[in-house]
């Protein structure tokens, strides 16, 4: 009985109320899209980031804009701080680390990548096994697996 009359007020209710309320008792997320790049010789493409703790080393990516596609959030901030361009974008997994969530893909840079953003200190071409051992241990076994390689 009660729940048919909650049904029934929440199908009456305004739709600006409903979004506050649904807003208001679910969980909120944060969203971004990362990219395990690499290039021509098999290397993966890591910036040293100015707002990650820690080493600061990590994939590319950045979070998605109202409206916005995970692919094309990547293939944006890709372009916003390396202006790098991609080809061959493809899903690789989604994850969750506490109330962030992540989606990445695996693509290939096509250009000259440099830092075009104040968001980065530096970049570099990493073969994997030269991938900085201060890096998130997370962030190098999701390298390693996305491209196949024993850890």
């Amino acid at each position: 009985m009660l729940m048919t009359l909650i049904g029934k007020t929440w199908k009456i209710m305004p739709r600006g109320m409903r979004v506050w309320l649904a807003r208001r008792f679910q969980p909120k997320f944060t969203f971004s899209a990362g990219g395990i790049i690499t290039n021509e010789r098999g290397e993966v493409l890591l910036l040293d980031h100015v707002l990650r703790p820690a080493s600061g080393w990590g994939i590319p990516g950045g979070f998605i804009e109202r409206g916005e596609q995970p692919d094309a959030a990547l293939v944006r901030e890709l372009m916003e701080e390396t202006g790098l361009a991609l080809r061959n974008v493809s899903f690789y997994r989604m994850r969750t680390l506490g109330r962030h969530v992540e989606v990445i893909y695996t693509a290939t840079g096509i250009g000259e990548a440099s830092v075009r953003s104040f968001e980065i200190k530096r970049l570099a071409w990493f073969a994997v096994e030269d991938i900085p051992s201060e890096m998130g241990l997370d962030q190098q076994f999701l390298i390693r697996r996305a491209l196949g390689v024993a850890s």
